[in-house]
């Protein structure tokens, strides 16, 4: 079990972009939130650690067909058990 913290910069506010990467969180039965912070979305997810991989790779390369992703940072964080599913905030 690993939790990671994303940043993700770029056109992903209005865009369906959060709806988008809760859909894929569900996908990989991941837990956390996503949600928009000033000029990013801000993503805390938890899983295994070749799901969490896989989502990563898939929000960095839009999570919504109108985003465009330009940069993201992910770090290792620690991993919160009280998580019971992926939200939107």
């Amino acid at each position: 079990m690993e939790r990671k913290h994303m940043k993700v910069y770029g056109t992903v506010q209005g865009v369906g972009f959060r709806y988008y990467t809760q859909k894929i969180a569900k996908k990989y039965s991941l837990v956390g939130t996503v949600q928009n912070v000033e000029d990013y979305v801000e993503i805390y997810a938890q899983g295994e650690a070749q799901s969490l991989e896989q989502f990563i790779n898939e929000v960095k390369n839009g999570a919504s067909p109108a985003s465009k992703v330009e940069s993201y940072d992910v770090e290792d964080v620690d991993v919160d058990h009280s998580l019971q599913k992926f939200k939107t905030i």
